[in-house]
C-alpha cells in the first residue's frame, strides 16, 4: 500500500513538473523574433512535403494545416506578424502571375468562346446556388446572401503549384480553368464593387464611368507600354538578377495599379503575366528562376499564412456553426463542380479534364477573406454591419475545406492526365528517335545564345543531354586555348543548370577543326549540329569561313548556322525560305520539328515562303503536330525572289534559309548566289541557315567516284562570269 502511495506522489510530482515546464515554455510563445519566425517557417516548408508524402496527401494541404497548428488559433507558436502579410500577398500575386505567364496564349485565342462559357458558368452557378441557400435556409438578408454568393463565385488557384510539379501548365483543361478563374474573379469583384457602392453616398453613374475609364486606361496602357519596355530591357541587359527584378517590378506595378482602380491586385498580377507570356519562354533560365523562388518561398509563405487565419475551434463551438459551414462548403463546391462537369460535357472533354477543371476552380483563400472584410465594413444600420461573426467564421472554415478538396482533386486529376499522356506519347513518338544536339562554341559572346537556341529546339519529353564542344588547333597556343575553352564550357554548364538541362562538355585538340567536329559528332552519337556563323576577317573573307564548307560537305546530318543581333526572347516573327522540292529531302521533318518547337517556345509567328506544293505539306505537318503554333504561308515561286524578303524583315524578326548540299534533290544553281545575297541584302539581321539531313543514317565516310568529297564555295564558271563582267564594264567605261 505504501509503495502505491509513493508511486502516486512520484507521478503527481512528475506531472506538476511537466506542467511547470510547459508553462515556462508557453511564456516564450508566441515567437515574435523575426529571425526565429523565419526559421520556423523554413522548417515547415522543408518538412511538410516529407511528412505529407508519407501520408500520400498533397503538399499544399500540409502547408495550410501547418499554418493552422502554429497560428494563434492552434498552439500559438508563431505570431502572424507583418512578414506573413507581406510574403503572403507576394505569394498570392505569384500564383496568379505564374498562371498568366504559363498559359498557352494561342490556345486562349482559338478557344475564347470556351473560356467565356466556362467563366460564366463557374461564376453564376455557385453564386445563384449560394444566394438561394443563404436566403432560404440561413435566413440571411439579400445583400449578405449576395456577398456570400460573390465569394463562392470567385476562386483562388491554390492548387496551381501542383500543376507545375506535373508539368501540365499548358494543358488545355488547365488553361481553360485558369482563364475562366480570371473571368469569374473579375465579375465577382465588379459585383462586389457594385454592392459596396450601393452603401456609399457617392455611388452614381459618375462613379461607374470613372471606374470603366480607369480600367480601360490600365488595360490599354499595359498592353502598349509593357511589351516596349520588356523588349528594350531584355535587348540591353542580360544580367540574371536585373531581368528577374524587372519582371517582379512589372508584376507589382500592375497589381498596385489595379488596386488603385478598385479591383484586387491579383487581377493585375495575372494580367501582367499574360502580357509577359511571350517574352519569357518556358525553358528559359529566367522562367526557372521565377518558378523556383516562388515555389520555394513566397507561395508556401502564403499558404501557411492562410492556415494561420483559420480557427478550427469555431467549428465545434455549436451545432449551428457546423450547419453553416456545411451548407456554405456544400453549395459553393457543388456549384463549382456542376459548372466544371457541365462544361466538360459541352466541350466533349474527358472525365480527367472535368476533374481538373473542378479541382482548380473550387478553392477559396485570401481573396475570400478580403471580400468578407469588405462586407464587415458596410454598415446597414447604426452599429449593425452586413457580415456577422457567424458568417465570417463560416467563410474562414470554408477556406480550409475547399483548399483540401481542391488540392486532392487536382492531384488526382493530374495523375490521370499524366497516365493518358504517356499512353499517347508511346504511340506518337518514334522508338528510334536519335535526337542529340551538338553545340559547337568558340566565342564567349555568342556561345550562350547557341546553348539557349538548342534548349528551345530540344525535345523536352525525351529530356536528353546536350553536348557542348570546343575544338582548338593543336599548335603552340593550344594549352592557352584549351584553358579558355574549359572556362567557356563551365559557364555554359552553369547556364544550362539554371534551366535544369544536363550538358556534356568536351574540349578537343585537332589539326583540322572540321575533322575534330565530325569525330566528336560520331563519338557522342549526335543527330545534328548548332553553331555560330563565321565572322568575316581580312584574313579569310569567304562567306563560309575556313571549315564550315568542309564540314557540311563531309557530314550529311543537319547543320544549323546562326547569327543573332538581339536576344531570342524578343523575336516576334520567323521567316522561313523553303526551296522547291525540300519536302522530298530525308531531313524535311527534322528541321520542321525544330522550327516548330522554336516558334512555339518563343510564342511568335512563323511565316513560310515557298512553292504551293511545299507549303501544303508544311501546313499539314504543323496542323497535325503543332496546332498551337501561329503559322502563315506565302507563295514564293522562284528562289530569285529571296532578296525581296529583306524589305519585310525588321530587327526583331529572324530569317531562316533552308539550303541544300550539291547533288541533292532540292539543290539548285541559284543557291550558289546565296552567300552574296545574304551579305548584300541581309547584313545586320538575325539569320539562320539550315543544311538538312541528306542521306539518312548512311555512313559519312563513304567514298565513291560519283560522290565528291569536297566542293569549292565558288565554281570556275562563277570566276569566268565574273571576269567577263569586269571586262564588259571596262569596255563600257572606256567607250
Amino acid at each position: 500500500m505504501a509503495a502505491k502511495v509513493d508511486i502516486f506522489f512520484v507521478n503527481r510530482k512528475k506531472s506538476a513538473t511537466f506542467v511547470a515546464e510547459m508553462r515556462i515554455l508557453a511564456s516564450y510563445l508566441p515567437i515574435t523574433d523575426p529571425t526565429l519566425i523565419f526559421f520556423v517557417v523554413l522548417m515547415i516548408i522543408l518538412f511538410a512535403p516529407i511528412v505529407m508524402s508519407k501520408l500520400r496527401i498533397p503538399h499544399i494541404i500540409g502547408m495550410v494545416l501547418a499554418g493552422v497548428v502554429i497560428g494563434k488559433y492552434g498552439f500559438n507558436i508563431l505570431e502572424r506578424d507583418n512578414s506573413f502579410e507581406l510574403f503572403g500577398r507576394v505569394g498570392l500575386y505569384y500564383i496568379m502571375f505564374l498562371a498568366g505567364l504559363e498559359m498557352d496564349m494561342e490556345g486562349v485565342k482559338k478557344n475564347s468562346a470556351r473560356f467565356m462559357i466556362f467563366g460564366l458558368l463557374t461564376c453564376f452557378v455557385p453564386l445563384i446556388l449560394t444566394y438561394v441557400m443563404a436566403m432560404a435556409i440561413l435566413d440571411y438578408s439579400a445583400p449578405a446572401s449576395f456577398l456570400l454568393g460573390c465569394i463562392m463565385a470567385s476562386n483562388t488557384l491554390v492548387a496551381y503549384p501542383i500543376i507545375g510539379r506535373y508539368g501540365l501548365q499548358r494543358y488545355s483543361s488547365v488553361a481553360l480553368s485558369v482563364g475562366s478563374s480570371m473571368i469569374s474573379l473579375f465579375m465577382a469583384l465588379v459585383m462586389l464593387a457594385a454592392l459596396s457602392g450601393s452603401y456609399s453616398k457617392d455611388s452614381n453613374w459618375l462613379f461607374w464611368l470613372d471606374f470603366v475609364l480607369k480600367f480601360a486606361a490600365f488595360c490599354a496602357g499595359s498592353i502598349w507600354l509593357i511589351p516596349k519596355l520588356t523588349r528594350y530591357f531584355l535587348r540591353r541587359y542580360s544580367d540574371a538578377v536585373m531581368q528577374y527584378i524587372f519582371v517582379l517590378g512589372v508584376m507589382f506595378l500592375s497589381a498596385a495599379l489595379t488596386s488603385l482602380i478598385g479591383i484586387e491586385g491579383i487581377f493585375g498580377a495575372f494580367f501582367s503575366g499574360l502580357i509577359l507570356n511571350r517574352y519569357i519562354p518556358q525553358v528559359s533560365p529566367l522562367m526557372n528562376r521565377i518558378e523556383f523562388i516562388g515555389n520555394a518561398l513566397f507561395i508556401p509563405y502564403f499558404l501557411i499564412g492562410v492556415g494561420m487565419l483559420i480557427n478550427v475551434r469555431t467549428l465545434f463551438s455549436s451545432m449551428e456553426m457546423v450547419w453553416i459551414v456545411t451548407l456554405i462548403v456544400f453549395f459553393g463546391t457543388f456549384g463549382k463542380a456542376a459548372a466544371a462537369y457541365i462544361s466538360s460535357l459541352i466541350f466533349r472533354l474527358s472525365k480527367a479534364d472535368g476533374n481538373m477543371m473542378f479541382g482548380l476552380t473550387s478553392a477559396h483563400a485570401a481573396g475570400a477573406i478580403a471580400m468578407v472584410m469588405v462586407g464587415m465594413r458596410l454598415e446597414v444600420a447604426p452599429g449593425v454591419y452586413l457580415v456577422s461573426d457567424d458568417m465570417l467564421n463560416g467563410v474562414v472554415m470554408m477556406i480550409l475545406f475547399t483548399c483540401v478538396i481542391s488540392s486532392m482533386m487536382t492531384e488526382h486529376a493530374s495523375k490521370q492526365i499524366i497516365i493518358q499522356e504517356k499512353s499517347h506519347l508511346q504511340a506518337e513518338l518514334p522508338k528510334d528517335d536519335d535526337e542529340k544536339i551538338l553545340v559547337c562554341v568558340k566565342y564567349p559572346e555568342i556561345a550562350p545564345q547557341l546553348l539557349y537556341l538548342s534548349m528551345l529546339m530540344r525535345n523536352q519529353r525525351l529530356n536528353r543531354d546536350l553536348v557542348a564542344l570546343n575544338v582548338v588547333y593543336d599548335d603552340q597556343n593550344s594549352n592557352k586555348a584549351r584553358i579558355e575553352g574549359l572556362r567557356l564550357l563551365e559557364k555554359l554548364q552553369q547556364q544550362a543548370s539554371a534551366s535544369e538541362v544536363k550538358v556534356q562538355t568536351q574540349v578537343r585538340l585537332a589539326t583540322n577543326i572540321a575533322n575534330g567536329i565530325k569525330h566528336a559528332f560520331r563519338e557522342f552519337a549526335c543527330s545534328e549540329i548548332i553553331m555560330g556563323m563565321h565572322v568575316h576577317t581580312d584574313i579569310n573573307p569567304r562567306f563560309w569561313g575556313e571549315f564550315i564548307q568542309s564540314l557540311y560537305n563531309g557530314l550529311n546530318r543537319q547543320i544549323v548556322l546562326t547569327r543573332f543581333v538581339q536576344p531570342l526572347s524578343t523575336l516576334r516573327r520567323i521567316h522561313v525560305a523553303v526551296p522547291s522540292r525540300a519536302e522530298f529531302e530525308p531531313g524535311f521533318h527534322r528541321w520542321m520539328e525544330r522550327l516548330s518547337r522554336l516558334a512555339g517556345q518563343l510564342d511568335c509567328r512563323i511565316q513560310f515562303h515557298g512553292r504551293s506544293e511545299s507549303l501544303a505539306l508544311i501546313a499539314q505537318y504543323i496542323n497535325n503536330r503543332h496546332p498551337h503554333v501561329r503559322s502563315e504561308y506565302t507563295e514564293m515561286n522562284h528562289w530569285n525572289e529571296l532578296p525581296k524578303l529583306a524589305a519585310n524583315i525588321s530587327e526583331d524578326q529572324l530569317l531562316v534559309v533552308i539550303t541544300a548540299r550539291k547533288g541533292t534533290i532540292s539543290y539548285k544553281n541559284a543557291l550558289e548566289r546565296l552567300p552574296d545575297e545574304l551579305q548584300k541584302f541581309f547584313s545586320g539581321k538575325n539569320l539562320m541557315i539550315i543544311f538538312p539531313d541528306q542521306f539518312g543514317n548512311q555512313k559519312e565516310d563513304r567514298m565513291s567516284f560519283t560522290e565528291a568529297q569536297h566542293h569549292e564555295e565558288k565554281s570556275i564558271y562563277d570566276w569566268i562570269l565574273k571576269k567577263l563582267e569586269e571586262v564588259r564594264r571596262k569596255r563600257k567605261k572606256n567607250d
